[in-house]
């Protein structure tokens, strides 16, 4: 059994401490700032700056992979510009808005591709005059890069996870437009064999009162709140765990999302569970040691 939190940290340099705190194996961030400089030595969290690409923005933040549990073999896709990168490198069309790399589950030696995934917010180009932002773009770039980790149509054992700040299943104030365009990300994702399995109610507190935008049959949990909200009154979910078909129904999501386990950040924090299969006969994984994952 594999433990992940996904939790963007809001670059807030102070959150680090409740990652390793988390009890997690792995952790999936989002708009992580670089760790405390008491820190050093304590984290391998990639040689990538940290900032996130942008046409005129300033992010120094970026999404990361860290191995908490380090019984656990752990190797790390290097990120580089589309344009720069090698053969066996992960090619991000924005630096900072993807990372990646290959675990084994010890009890059952089987290997994962975890990913942290994050779509930054951009505004349409000055001719139009529009005061529009959107996420749904970044989004599809995100959905793009996540195709490089997919060699075969079906078997790939893959969990992506992280903010994608898009609304699922409507728009924003019931905006039939904005809801046609954010289940554009959630049909690419299908249509590559990753799942859409939470969080979802049950699994996590549901707004209270009812948003008035928010489908009534709709099972989303918040997972942020605006500055003029608290964990007590968040509405919106913006953060999204995907797993492969072949082994999603192994996956379990919550998000921390009642006020007393929210912590620092504006975004809960999305618990995501592995379970192994009901019958495991695989061999230890060789895949980190240069050889192959088994279909």
């Amino acid at each position: 059994m594999l433990k992940l939190v996904s939790w963007n940290l809001a670059h807030r340099p102070e959150a680090w401490r409740s990652v390793l705190q988390s009890g997690a194996d792995l952790a999936l961030l989002q708009e992580a700032c670089a760790p405390p400089t008491d820190f050093t030595g304590a984290l391998d969290h990639g040689s990538e700056p940290w900032r996130t690409d942008g046409a005129g923005a300033d992010r120094p933040w970026r999404t990361c992979v860290i191995r908490l549990n380090h019984h656990i073999e752990f190797r790390r896709y290097v990120v580089r510009s589309i344009c720069d990168a090698q053969g066996d490198e992960l090619a991000a069309s924005c630096v900072g808005t993807i990372a990646a790399a290959d675990v084994v589950d010890p009890t059952t030696g089987e290997t994962f591709t975890v990913v942290s995934m994050y779509a930054p917010w951009e505004r349409p180009h000055p001719a139009t005059s529009s005061d529009w932002i959107y996420a749904d773009a970044s989004a599809h770039r995100v959905v793009s890069d996540v195709s490089i980790f997919i060699g075969q149509q079906t078997r790939h054992r893959i969990i992506a996870a992280g903010d994608l700040n898009i609304l699922c299943g409507h728009g924003e104030h019931g905006s039939a437009y904005w809801a046609g365009r954010y289940q554009t990300v959630f049909d690419r994702m299908a249509a590559l064999g990753l799942r859409f399995v939470g969080p979802q109610w049950p699994h996590g507190q549901r707004a209270e009162p009812w948003p008035a935008e928010l489908p009534a049959t709709s099972l989303n949990v918040p997972t942020y709140h605006t500055n003029r909200q608290t964990p007590a009154t968040a509405t919106r979910q913006l953060d999204f765990v995907f797993a492969s078909s072949a082994i999603a129904h192994r996956v379990k999501v919550r998000a921390k999302n009642a006020p007393d386990e929210w912590g620092l950040s504006d975004h809960c924090r999305v618990e995501i569970q592995v379970d192994g299969p009901a019958n495991s006969t695989l061999e230890p994984a060789a895949l980190l040691r240069g050889g192959s994952a088994p279909n």
